[in-house]
């Protein structure tokens, strides 16, 4: 089975960590982004990736290579003109082919019945009931098919948005009607637009299904990211104990992290070289590198390589950066 990742986005809304870290690189609940969505895939038999990158897409290239045995391909979208035109790429790039694959979003960490899903054989969109639906694509269902999608509708037919996990039966049609969106310059907010392609498979007699997802966890902007983390590790997170501090569960700690002195969690997750010495910290993510002295956080996102040192504070701090307070 093959899966379809576009993971070319900038990460506006994460800055100013996505100025040195791509978006499916920033770290939740242990490992990055991307990191679990790859992981969700391996158990329902996904043995190839291809990744549509763009900004700073050597460190993807570099963190699939390092710590995933699929085989992998990686489309570049130099240019970012939606999500229909990254998957046009991807299928280009791959060159022909009948056999079924999915489609999962880069920033998209979801629970749901895959493995049912693709026993079924029948193309079929990943959707949640949501409250404000004007701002996804939506579906509007009949007789138990969809019977229509509608990217960002100003008067939505249903609550039912899609989350951006698809399974694809017949990739020979979504691909012309890729090439036709492209071809004619049909676009939607400016961009060509996965759910207008659909919309035309589904003109051409597709049979499409809803399948539920249960988890739908939105990693876009800093508040989004630690509410995630949260509940990942809830789930996720396991029982640590260092000598000399304290640390109050669920957390995730990377063997790698050094700890002294210091009270540690809930919802706390230290990767890889970081340092925290005599600090109390909660709700907080912590990246590779970072160092964190004499501090008390609370809902904070402290980068790569930064440093923060002084007094109780909420920090949003980008790689390599340094912060020192003195009182």
């Amino acid at each position: 089975m093959k899966v379809i990742i576009p993971v070319a986005g900038v990460g506006t809304r994460l800055r100013p960590h996505t100025h040195t870290v791509p978006k499916a690189l920033v770290h939740v609940a242990g490992k990055p982004i991307l990191g679990h969505i790859l992981d969700s895939l391996e158990p329902v038999g996904v043995t190839e990736v291809v990744l549509v990158v763009g900004y700073l897409g050597d460190q993807i290239i570099d963190y699939v290579r390092e710590n995933y045995s699929f085989q992998v391909h990686f489309v570049e979208q130099e240019e970012r003109r939606g999500l229909g035109h990254a998957i046009y790429l991807a299928l280009r790039s791959i060159g022909p082919t009948d056999a079924p694959f999915l489609i999962v979003l880069g920033d998209t960490i979801f629970s749901g019945d895959l493995q049912g899903v693709i026993a079924a054989q029948t193309t079929a969109i990943g959707v949640k009931e949501v409250a404000n639906p004007q701002n996804f694509g939506v579906v509007e269902v009949k007789n138990g098919n969809i019977s229509r999608l509608v990217e960002k509708p100003v008067d939505p037919p249903s609550n039912l948005a899609v989350v951006g996990v698809y399974y694809i039966q017949h990739p020979p049609l979504l691909m012309e009607c890729l090439e036709r969106i492209i071809r004619e310059d049909i676009r939607s907010k400016g961009e060509y637009q996965l759910t207008d392609a659909l919309q035309l498979m589904l003109e051409e007699g597709e049979v499409m299904k809803t399948f539920p997802v249960g988890d739908w966890f939105d990693c876009g902007s800093p508040t989004a990211l630690l509410s995630t983390n949260k509940v990942l590790l809830e789930r996720l997170g396991r029982e640590v104990q260092i000598p000399g501090s304290i640390i109050i569960p669920p957390v995730w700690i990377d063997p790698a992290a050094h700890i002294e002195s210091s009270i540690i969690g809930p919802y706390v997750s230290i990767a890889e070289g970081a340092h925290v010495e005599s600090s109390i910290i909660r709700n907080t993510i912590i990246n590779k590198g970072a160092r964190v002295e004499n501090m008390l956080l609370d809902a904070s996102l402290i980068g790569e390589r930064a440093l923060a040192s002084g007094v109780h504070t909420v920090l949003n701090i980008g790689d390599s950066s340094s912060i020192e307070m003195v009182i």
